[in-house]
């Protein structure tokens, strides 16, 4: 089909009752896994790098095998920065020709976060690309070791960060957590339905790796629309390369490589499949 920007994806997935999943990349076995498993389901996607991932998966390398994936692919799929710190990574994501952006400005106090977003939001304007933000602190960690602890999204101020930022979709904090979890999260929905009755804007569940189906189905019915994994797929890659290679009788780089991909495929299949309501 072709590339595509990320909120018309959101959009038809608010029409469907479903969310799309957000599948985070870092090499060329993960990009053709992903949208293998993309065009067998028929279903578009979103492929995503975090600029914290950066340091081992350069964007220069990433980024036009990324663009170029979602242009030959037989199925819709957006390219996003996911978790931009810097105006700069931003920039030069929308020049490689990522059609979507996230700088995460979570961090910052309520007017920081406002005044950052809004400088990403005219910054993405000139290439129509869509804009995310986050609102409250979504806990673990992005690819660093710092670990952030928990701070729900206020449903009053969601309703002001959406009419004052101007963006297209807004990741929120109701329990979720970035990496494994040690325990199953308890996830705050009676705030995350809250929050889908005071904003008119796609809602983003990041922290996706080890929520139940159970408990996506029920953030779908509440106004999520995107929703991220990451670790799930970088664990099965490194599951998989394990296993290929303990029962090697001797390098076999192709084979290494096939297996790779065949889990990123398995992996992303599954969650798309749950998704979609399925």
């Amino acid at each position: 089909m072709a590339l595509v920007t990320m909120k018309p994806l959101l959009l038809q997935a608010e029409k469907e009752n479903r969310a799309v999943g957000a599948f985070s990349v870092g090499n060329m076995e993960m990009v053709m896994g992903a949208v293998r498993a993309a065009e067998d389901t028929n279903t578009p996607i979103i492929l995503q790098i975090a600029e914290k991932r950066l340091r081992n998966s350069p964007l220069e390398l990433m980024a036009p095998m990324m663009v170029s994936a979602a242009k030959h692919a037989k199925v819709d799929i957006a390219v996003h920065l996911d978790h931009g710190l810097t105006l700069e990574c931003v920039k030069a994501a929308l020049d490689y020709g990522f059609t979507s952006v996230m700088m995460d400005c979570s961090l910052l106090p309520l007017d920081g976060n406002i005044a950052q977003t809004k400088a990403v939001v005219c910054l993405a304007a000139a290439t129509g690309a869509t804009v995310e933000a986050e609102l409250g602190v979504v806990g673990g960690n992005e690819g660093d070791t710092a670990e952030h602890i928990i701070t729900c999204t206020d449903p009053a101020v969601a309703a002001r960060f959406e009419k004052e930022t101007g963006i297209d979709a807004l990741a929120v904090s109701i329990g979720n957590a970035h990496g494994n979890y040690p325990v199953l999260p308890e996830l705050r929905f009676d705030i995350l339905a809250e929050i889908d009755k005071v904003t008119e804007i796609p809602l983003v569940l990041h922290g996706g790796t080890g929520i139940t189906d159970d408990m996506f189905r029920k953030a779908i019915s509440l106004g999520i629309r995107k929703i991220n994994i990451a670790t799930a797929s970088f664990d099965a890659l490194a599951r998989a390369s394990k296993a290929f290679t303990s029962n090697m009788q001797q390098a076999d780089y192709f084979g290494l490589s096939a297996a790779n991909a065949e889990a990123v495929y398995e992996n992303v299949k599954r969650h798309i499949n749950v998704f979609n309501n399925k």
